[in-house]
C-alpha cells in the first residue's frame, strides 16, 4: 500500500471530521462534540470542525488546566473542580472574544495584513523619490531649493504614515457599544 505525500503549505481553513480530530488529539466522538458545545472546538458544519482553530484552542484548555494543578491543585480533581476549572476556561475565552468584538485587541493576521499592506506602500512611495524628484532637481543651483523639494515630497510620503485608523485593524467580530446598555445589562444580571 503507497501512500504519496505532498507538501502543503498552510492548513489555515482546513476542515476535518468529529472523527479524525478525535484520533489526531486521543479523544472520544463524544467528547469531540462535548468540547465543540463548550466551545473548545470550532464547528463549521454539522460533524466538521476547523482544525487549526480547535487545536490551537485544546492546547490552551489543557495548559491552562495544568498550570491550575501545578499551581496546588491535585492530580485527583474532584467533579467540582473540574467544572470551576471549565467554567473559568469559558469565561476567560468569553473575554477575549468580547474583547476582540469591541475592539480593544485585535488577531495578530488581522495587524499584520494592516502593517504590511501599509509599509509595502510606504516603500515604494519611498523608492520612487529618486525618479520623481531627479527631473525636478536637475540644474537646481540653490541647496534651498532643492531641500525644499525634498522636504515637501518626504513629507507628503510621510503623511501616508500619520493617518493611522485603529478600524483598519478591526476584524469581522467587531461590534460597537453602549457602555451604558452593557452597565445596565451587567446590573440586571447581578440582581437575578
Amino acid at each position: 500500500m503507497s501512500k504519496t505525500t505532498e507538501k502543503i503549505g498552510s492548513i489555515e481553513g482546513l476542515t476535518v471530521s468529529a472523527t479524525v480530530l478525535g484520533e489526531l488529539l486521543s479523544v472520544t466522538d463524544r467528547r469531540v462534540r462535548q468540547l465543540a458545545e463548550e466551545g473548545i472546538f470550532k464547528r463549521v458544519s454539522k460533524g466538521r470542525y476547523l482544525l487549526p482553530d480547535s487545536i490551537k484552542t485544546y492546547i490552551n484548555m489543557l495548559k491552562m488546566e495544568n498550570d491550575i494543578a501545578a499551581s496546588g491543585g491535585s492530580n485527583n480533581l474532584d467533579l467540582e473542580t473540574e467544572k470551576a476549572i471549565h467554567e473559568r476556561i469559558k469565561r476567560q475565552q468569553s473575554e477575549i472574544k468580547l474583547a476582540l468584538m469591541r475592539g480593544e485587541v485585535h488577531k495578530s493576521e488581522d495587524v499584520e495584513e494592516v502593517m504590511t499592506d501599509m509599509l509595502a506602500s510606504f516603500r515604494s512611495k519611498m523608492m520612487s523619490l529618486p525618479s520623481k524628484l531627479a527631473p525636478l532637481l536637475l540644474n537646481k543651483s540653490e541647496a534651498t531649493t532643492v531641500r525644499e523639494v525634498l522636504t515637501r515630497e518626504i513629507l507628503e510620503v510621510l503623511m501616508e504614515l500619520k493617518d493611522y485608523n485603529p478600524y483598519d485593524f478591526y476584524g469581522e467580530e467587531y461590534i460597537e457599544y453602549d457602555e451604558g446598555e452593557v452597565d445596565n445589562y451587567e446590573k440586571e444580571e447581578n440582581h437575578t
